[in-house]
């Protein structure tokens, strides 16, 4: 196993590569371009913002007969979170026989390049898109490019190589990857903790420093319950959009990292007729599939939340235990009445969503304690569920706020309203003196007036980097009155 010679393992065109002596808070773009020269993957941000870094992460399909690929940014994952996966660069996509990829093909024959450092972050979102979906509407096109920013050509003939790239039949646009499949199971983590001679748990790390300090990748939730209990400061990492953003950033070097994304049970969604217990590891990406049909207006916040690289690997816990005041999801999660599944060692607890804050970036989590997963609601008959996210640029910006309502329409009138709101308090948080003006009342009934002096009493004013009080609490009482007019057609057609 890698752990124990201190080396990370991925496979790389066929090849293993053996990352030894690394630091554990390499990021992968570092790697590829100072130790294997892979010079192709650019930094542009080192934020996640322009895309210039995206790469290709893959690992065995369920079935161990092929590899499932997600776009990354590869400026911000760690590189010892590769350990056990499988890795391609632009440099990957050039056929065995030395003809390019049909993406990169048709970016050359349309002009979709100009200066070129952008062209092979853009190249690979494409390529990874066409993975799973040969072919695309300009529609899924333009998201697939939402990460990538390209300052000197419009995007244009960029979408116009792509539409022409996907005419072809869809074996040409997939990556040459059969030989990786025996390699990735060559050095496939263990699905099962390492045992002492007295059976207990053995954390073995994949990177561990002279000084202790260590990278460590379990693949069940006893080894990380384990791992907390022993040291309650260790960073939790699962995406590596907050966390890579502090190591470049902030130059931050934690000393603990405890990895979850390759813990099965984390990585799970079970499903009841009642609800989804989301696991802490799920990314936001299945999420948005997950609830698409349900909750769309949910499904639609998750993707401005960020591009495909980042909902590939950001999660729905790693949002909410990171507690932001502008965080999108939990406005709609409070809405839905979701509720948080908490672990500390081997005592566990339930805790309403609504109820999880205590003060900016503060929460009711303990030392040590952790959340497993996200109870989620499916919806019951007659339940209707609205959500809108206002910011200065429409899709891969923070808000200014985000506001989500869920209630009943019954007899005309308004029952069970729960209303969420981000950035008008230090956190995420239910409006229940909102609420109570609409509670029972008929949509027709209610007034912008009595709105705006439940957020007045609800809130303290403020004014923020995104927005100043006024704008603030104009649009907080605009999407309530928004959420309730549109809250039935049979409405509409009565007035």
């Amino acid at each position: 196993m890698s752990q124990v010679t201190n080396t990370v393992r991925f496979v790389l065109d066929g090849q293993i590569v053996e990352a030894q002596g690394k630091r554990r808070t390499t990021t992968v773009l570092d790697y590829l371009r100072e130790g294997l020269m892979r010079t192709g993957t650019k930094e542009g941000c080192a934020e996640g913002d322009c895309g210039a870094c995206v790469v290709l992460v893959g690992q065995l399909n369920a079935k161990g007969t092929g590899v499932d690929y997600v776009p990354v940014n590869s400026c911000m994952q760690l590189l010892p979170s590769l350990d056990g996966k499988s890795l391609k660069t632009v440099e990957s996509l050039k056929k065995a026989d030395g003809t390019l990829h049909p993406i990169q093909k048709e970016m050359v024959d349309c002009f979709g390049s100009q200066c070129g450092f952008c062209t092979p972050g853009i190249v690979m979102s494409l390529a990874g898109m066409v993975q799973t979906n040969a072919c695309p509407s300009r529609t899924q096109v333009n998201d697939a490019l939402s990460g990538n920013l390209c300052r000197c050509t419009g995007y244009k003939p960029i979408i116009y190589a792509t539409l022409k790239a996907c005419q072809r039949p869809a074996a040409e646009l997939k990556i040459e990857d059969a030989q990786d499949v025996a390699l990735l199971k060559e050095i496939e983590r263990d699905k099962q903790p390492t045992l002492g001679l007295e059976g207990q748990i053995v954390i073995q790390p994949v990177v561990r420093t002279k000084k202790g300090h260590e990278f460590v990748s379990p693949s069940t939730v006893d080894e990380v319950a384990k791992y907390l209990t022993d040291y309650p400061q260790a960073t939790l990492l699962a995406g590596s959009t907050e966390i890579g953003l502090q190591v470049n950033k902030q130059f931050a070097r934690p000393e603990n990292i405890c990895y979850l994304g390759n813990v099965a049970e984390l990585l799970a969604v079970k499903e009841t007729p009642a609800a989804w217990m989301i696991g802490a590891a799920v990314p936001l990406e299945q999420v948005m599939n997950l609830v698409s049909s349900a909750y769309p207006d949910f499904a639609e916040v998750l993707r401005r939340f960020g591009s495909p690289p980042i909902r590939s690997t950001a999660t729905l816990a790693g949002n909410i235990a990171n507690g932001s005041p502008i965080g999108d999801t939990m406005p709609c999660l409070m809405a839905l009445g979701a509720t948080l599944h908490l672990r500390k060692g081997d005592k566990k607890r339930v805790v309403a969503l609504d109820a999880f804050y205590t003060g900016m970036k503060a929460s009711v989590l303990q030392a040590g304690e952790f959340i497993t997963a996200i109870e989620l609601a499916k919806p019951k008959a007659g339940s209707q569920f609205k959500a809108h996210k206002i910011s200065k640029r429409f899709d891969q910006d923070i808000s200014a706020t985000c506001a989500a309502m869920s209630f009943e329409l019954v007899s005309g009138k308004l029952k069970n309203v729960k209303l969420a709101y981000n950035g008008m308090a230090p956190a995420p948080c239910r409006a229940p003196k909102i609420e109570a003006v609409l509670e029972g009342k008929s949509p027709f009934d209610v007034k912008a007036s009595e709105i705006d002096a439940a957020i007045t009493a609800s809130f303290p004013a403020r004014d923020g980097l995104r927005a100043t009080w006024g704008y603030r609490s104009l649009v907080a009482r605009n999407l309530v009155l928004e959420f309730v007019e549109s809250a039935s057609p049979s409405l509409k057609e009565a007035a």
